[in-house]
């Protein structure tokens, strides 16, 4: 399998107050296409950072990091809003779904900022947001505002605008960090689907029957990488 994600020696530091915080002390991951990996480790462990790097929503201050075979750290702001659009869909406890915004219009939303070639139309927009609502078992809420939706259902509207760029890679963030147990459950079946169908998803999270779903754990403590080992179900 092709690598996605390389992360090589990758350093992250902060400077507050007069002394360096590291964040990332030297982190080297790669992760393939089609693999579920979940990122696990107590506050302050890195996996936050890691995620942000990993989405191109920060950059290393050592190390390289290379995502689809092209180096982060020389690109642009430009270049890298245009490859997070095009490589990445991102997942969010908050949903951060906009309010007044229907659910249809809400997956529509990365659509907007194609360029080029793969620029779309309004009505195509909206014909590919049906579509991608379909594929999460919610194409019949189309119509309906966030504040009509429970949180499970708001959740979905964000995984399908997350797929709707058809994306490599899935992040999501501590993705049932707001749900209760039960929707929880119904969520991480949906992460399940969608990578037995060949998405590549990497999610954070500090809850052990969360990363149970996953293929491969990856734990961090204090910058570091703990311990990276496939679980039951990647060995199955």
């Amino acid at each position: 399998m092709n690598s996605l994600i390389q992360l090589n020696a990758v350093e992250r530091h902060y400077h507050l107050g007069g002394e360096t915080v590291r964040a990332l002390d030297g982190v080297s991951c790669s992760i393939a296409q089609g693999e579920y990996v979940a990122i696990m480790g107590k506050s302050g462990s890195g996996k936050s950072t890691l995620m942000n790097i990993i989405g191109c929503l920060d950059t290393p201050t050592g190390g390289n990091y290379q995502l689809a075979e092209r180096g982060v750290e020389t690109l642009d702001d430009d270049e890298l809003a245009q490859l997070r659009n095009d490589v990445l869909g991102f997942v969010f406890q908050s949903f951060n779904l906009l309010p007044r915004l229907d659910a249809v219009d809400n997956v529509a939303l990365p659509l907007i900022y194609r360029e080029g070639e793969q620029r779309t139309t309004p009505p195509e927009r909206r014909t590919l947001a049906k579509a991608a609502l379909e594929r999460v078992g919610l194409g019949d809420r189309g119509d309906h505002l966030p504040n009509q939706l429970s949180g499970g259902q708001r959740q979905r509207v964000a995984i399908a605008r997350a797929l709707v760029n058809q994306p490599k890679v899935l992040l999501a963030d501590e993705p049932t960090g707001n749900l209760d147990s039960k929707t929880s459950k119904e969520i991480m079946a949906l992460f399940d689907q969608l990578a037995e169908a060949g998405t590549t998803v990497v999610l954070v999270t500090h809850e052990d029957d969360v990363a149970d779903h996953a293929h491969r754990v990856v734990e961090l403590r204090d910058g570091r990488i703990l311990r990276d080992q496939t679980t039951r179900n990647g060995s199955a």
